[in-house]
């Protein structure tokens, strides 16, 4: 697999940010790599920086969202709005470095009809 760095998801993701209420993810923690060559089935994946490593290293929560090349670009726009907003879903509003999972206490946090929330949120606000 290749990895590089990724500008252009990060400025779409910083720009979502603005749109939608999401005031906990602090954007200079968070970056962007496209991927190339991967297996799986995902479109994109995000990557948690436990507490245990930010405390070895004495760093702060960052989180990573990767785009796999070979899916997510040949999205329409309006899905990739949805997977960015899918992932960015799976940071908790303590932004501590972990992730939320997709069920929580047994019910689904994150799947289409909430993120459909979201990006409902995001079109809205996003044409003032």
């Amino acid at each position: 697999m290749e990895f590089r760095e990724d500008e252009k998801t990060l400025e779409r993701v910083r720009y979502i940010l603005k749109k939608v209420d999401m005031p906990y993810i602090k954007a200079e923690g968070l970056f962007c790599v496209k991927s190339r060559g991967s297996r799986g089935r995902a479109i994109a994946r995000i990557y948690s920086f436990p507490r245990v490593w930010q405390l070895a290293l004495k760093l702060t929560p960052k989180y990573v969202i990767e785009v796999i090349s070979e899916r997510f670009d040949k999205l329409a726009r309006s899905d990739m709005d949805r997977v960015l907003i899918h992932e960015l879903m799976h940071i908790p509003k303590t932004f501590s470095g972990s992730l939320v999972p997709h069920k929580c206490f047994g019910k689904r946090k994150i799947c289409a009809k909430t993120v459909e929330v979201i990006y409902q949120e995001f079109v809205k606000n996003d044409e003032k």
